[in-house]
């Protein structure tokens, strides 16, 4: 029997850490949008350490990036407006966002904290999977009161892709026959999974986009670059048979990591981002219901220099808090003034459940 051909849906929010931040201070009887002016979700500005999480549309046009610090924000920016963020409701919104999926199909795997793949095969009935994906849109914006971007195609990857177009507010398909129209015009830069040190490598093979990529002999890739190389021409070429992953399964062990754009050496900067991987990692295992008693610290500098700590934990824990208080322990015991190219992981590994 010939196999189906899968209906996959990217469900990406849009701005989330700065929409859901909006939306709570609107909810509590703020008049201004911080959407709508020049605005950034950031850390502590007093201390001129705080880093950029997520910018304003207006923000953005004035230079201001993510990962920067507010001081060099406000530089570009002398009106810029900083809000902290709160991950408690972050969570929240990211779990009416699901209830909403729920109702369309019960196959979601939650890719992230903001965005999720849903496959749809088996819960079309006689709908189009574009019109699924115009209705979660209007709904997302008009009941929980921001906005999504939602790729629409065959497999997880061109879903993924087509989520990256033009932004805010869209829906987007990428079939296979619109892969070259609007998949290999990209810069290759653009291809999910590309490692920012393979790039280099790329460019100076002459392939600047993902169709010069595409059109490579697959064995030469192959040779020159391993299982990636395999990765990478696959995808350029749109093939991706990965599975939306909606079968819980309870991992050893949970860990994140962040390559950061700068250099970066003050340590209250390193604790703002050692803060979020923290929380990440929290509410991994909570999804999990699982519970650590080792937390990992990992630091790389520029030189790609390796520095890890790790200490059992006498309480087994899924509790932000706990973690991040003992993450920066680790931390300060690995710290020297220098510059710290990137990056923290927070890694726990299961207790119980």
């Amino acid at each position: 029997m010939e196999k189906r051909q899968r209906q996959i849906l990217h469900v990406d929010v849009n701005n989330a850490f700065l929409s859901w931040t909006a939306i709570d201070r609107l909810s509590q009887g703020e008049k201004v949008d911080i959407r709508e002016i020049e605005a950034v979700i950031g850390g502590d500005e007093s201390k001129r350490s705080g880093i950029v999480l997520a910018k304003s549309v207006k923000a953005k046009a004035r230079g201001v990036r993510t990962a920067e610090t507010l001081y060099q924000a406000r530089l570009k920016c002398p009106n810029l407006q900083v809000f902290k963020g709160d991950y408690k409701s972050y969570r929240r919104h990211s779990d009416d966002l699901y209830q909403i999926l729920l109702k369309y199909t019960d196959k979601i795997e939650r890719f992230s904290i903001d965005e999720c793949f849903l496959d749809m095969t088996d819960y079309l009935g006689n709908r189009r999977l574009i019109d699924i994906a115009y209705e979660i849109n209007k709904r997302v914006k008009k009941e929980l009161g921001f906005t999504v971007n939602i790729g629409v195609a065959h497999n997880k990857l061109l879903a993924k892709m087509a989520s990256d177009f033009t932004k805010p507010d869209r829906v987007h398909t990428l079939y296979e026959e619109e892969i070259p129209s609007k998949m290999w015009i990209l810069p290759v830069s653009e291809l999910f999974m590309l490692g920012r040190k393979t790039i280099p490598k790329l460019y100076s093979m002459k392939i600047k986009t993902i169709g010069d990529l595409a059109k490579q002999d697959r064995n030469e890739m192959i040779k020159k670059f391993g299982k990636h190389g395999l990765m990478m021409w696959e995808y350029s070429n749109g093939i991706d048979n990965s599975e939306v992953n909606y079968l819980e399964e309870k991992p050893k062990g949970i860990g994140n990591s962040v390559t950061l754009p700068v250099d970066i050496c003050d340590k209250e900067k390193l604790e703002e981002i050692l803060l979020t991987l923290a929380e990440q990692v929290s509410y991994r295992l909570r999804r999990h219901n699982m519970y650590a008693n080792v937390v990992n610290v990992q630091l790389r500098t520029k030189d790609f220099k390796d520095f890890s700590h790790q200490k059992k934990i006498g309480l087994a824990t899924s509790n932000t808090k706990s973690i991040y208080r003992v993450a920066k322990e680790l931390l300060n015991e690995m710290y020297t003034r220098r510059n710290f190219y990137t990056i923290s992981r927070a890694k726990s590994r299961q207790f119980g459940r």
